[in-house]
């Protein structure tokens, strides 16, 4: 054996443990996340089954185009047969003839606060999900898994409602105007205080829309000549908001810390393409919990990745903040890191908080620039004062300022939910996504006639599940995802947990009822021919 390669193995192979050991370090307890591949059998019978839907779908659309068949869609009219097209009638393949199959399951109208327990308006399709009609009755109590209430303050009692009123009576509904001009009132400065503090930063800024905060705050930062890299899967928010900048943009592999670290290499080593001239500034992009896989960002390591290669960090807390870490304070808290160490903290009031918009937190300098150049604050109307007391009100009762343990309370019950929901569905031995301690759970489905077959089926045990398919989702990892909520009591997810397991025992007795006729009618067929002969 040549003993200089071995000396050099062993120097590799020590050199390698001791970043394992530095990497380990980052984390004060164990980070387990699941994401089991597709079997192999369930794929290729998930790409038949599109590729039926998409043959039989063609079909359609030829009849259609000889009028044999009615067509629904929006169309141009005779008289404008010699214009542009003004809808992408190819584009809408999929909406036309497959996504129509199971609308059913989506934008069901409610008529009560989306608590732990909700009511649903009934309906009914006379031409196979195209329209719907109501009949009048309501669904009562039926379990909301599908709402990101994460702490229950989604109410119309209580103390968030009682400020609520209060305010809607000395302000008003909305301002009617934007925050540089007259919708500028003490309530979003105290609002903005408040978050500070609640986040750890110097400064913040709230915006009236969540997806706005988003997508018009990245262009704000970013521009050409600057280097943007986005996680694979993060959201059609920061998605849009990393195109409006004209940023270049490169992905890196969902929570891969190998893939990113070789995007900031290649960028520091190579710079911009042609010119190769260094980039003005480099902008990681990630969410704290990523709502389709219910997956946590590996924040330790990034903060690590980021401080190595002088790169600023931009997160975005939607789903996080208010349901992890010890107080709430999002993946920040969750990881016990040092809030200065993510250059941009976004999040929205949407999900943890009950009520709407976002926000922007960092240092002062970041704020007030943003309020000077901000097409989300410059334009755009502020923010409702009842949702601003709404969120000032929550907010205090998860820092417990508001003189309860009520908001403590509810982190603990949200925890405890949380685990208690996804250890009972693995030891049922259903396939679920994502990290231990999220509350977003995805039941894998795959196939897609289970979407709509499920979220019926459910239906009909007075259960409102969210289900989801292509292209929220790749082709063949279609879901369910439930979200859980500190308002949701053991009785409420025990029953959902018998109603699954039901629910799928119904799926097979079905299908084995097909098979069961298929083998009656081979057993007559040989009948009739012992009888023939």
């Amino acid at each position: 054996v040549n003993p200089d390669l071995t000396q050099l193995y062993i120097r590799r192979l020590i050199q390698g443990s001791s970043h394992h050991a530095s990497r380990t370090l980052l984390y004060k307890k164990t980070f387990v996340e699941s994401f089991e591949e597709t079997p192999l059998l369930v794929a290729v019978l998930t790409y038949m089954g599109y590729g039926i839907l998409t043959i039989f779908g063609y079909l359609r659309d030829f009849l259609r185009d000889w009028k044999l068949e009615k067509c629904h869609l929006a169309r141009e009219r005779e008289e404008q047969k010699d214009f542009v097209p003004l809808y992408q009638d190819f584009e809408n393949f999929y909406t036309r003839n497959l996504y129509m199959r199971i609308r059913d399951n989506w934008n069901r109208p409610i008529r009560s606060v989306p608590g732990a327990k909700m009511d649903l308006v009934e309906r009914v399709t006379p031409d196979y999900n195209w329209t719907f009609e109501h009949t009048g009755k309501v669904l009562k109590d039926v379990i909301n898994m599908g709402s990101y209430n994460y702490l229950g303050f989604a109410e119309n009692t209580g103390t968030c409602a009682d400020t609520a009123s209060e305010c809607t009576e000395k302000y008003g509904v909305g301002v009617c105007s934007t925050r540089q001009e007259l919708g500028n009132i003490d309530k979003h400065e105290e609002l903005e205080k408040l978050a500070a503090r609640f986040l750890g930063v110097e400064s913040s800024m709230v915006f009236g829309m969540g997806f706005a905060t988003n997508s018009m705050n990245i262009p704000a930062l970013m521009e050409k000549g600057c280097l943007i890299l986005s996680d694979e899967l993060n959201h059609a928010s920061l998605v849009l908001g990393a195109r409006l900048s004209g940023a270049t943009i490169r992905v890196f592999k969902h929570n891969n810390m190998q893939s990113l670290e070789k995007l900031l290499r290649d960028a520091m080593v190579h710079g911009q393409p042609r010119t190769h001239r260094p980039w003005k500034k480099i902008l990681i992009l990630v969410e704290g919990i990523y709502s389709m896989e219910g997956s946590i960002v590996r924040l330790p390591e990034i903060i690590a990745l980021k401080k190595k290669y002088k790169a600023y960090l931009y997160l975005d807390e939607a789903h996080s903040i208010g349901a992890l870490g010890p107080r709430g304070r999002g993946v920040v808290d969750y990881f016990g890191l040092d809030p200065c160490d993510v250059d941009i903290m976004m999040g929205t009031f949407t999900k943890s908080f009950g009520a709407a918009g976002g926000y922007i937190g960092g240092k002062k300098e970041l704020v007030d620039y943003l309020r000077l150049h901000s097409h989300s604050a410059v334009y755009a109307t502020s923010m409702s004062p009842p949702i601003t007391q709404q969120i000032i009100t929550s907010m205090k009762c998860i820092m417990g300022e508001d003189g309860t343990t009520l908001g403590q309370e509810r982190l603990c019950q949200l925890s405890e939910n949380t685990t208690y929901f996804r250890r009972r569905l693995h030891e049922m031995g259903f396939i679920i996504y994502g990290n231990n301690d999220s509350p977003v759970v995805p039941l894998m489905l795959y196939m897609p006639a289970k979407i709509g077959a499920f979220g019926r089926e459910m239906l009909k045990r007075n259960i409102g599940t969210v289900v989801v398919g292509f292209p929220a989702t790749p082709i063949i990892e279609s879901r369910a995802r439930f979200c859980v909520s500190a308002a949701h009591t053991r009785e409420m997810l025990d029953t959902v947990i018998v109603t699954f397991h039901l629910t799928i025992l119904n799926f097979c007795a079905i299908s084995q009822l097909h098979v069961i006729k298929s083998e009656l009618r081979d057993i007559n067929l040989q009948l009739r021919v012992i009888k023939s002969i």
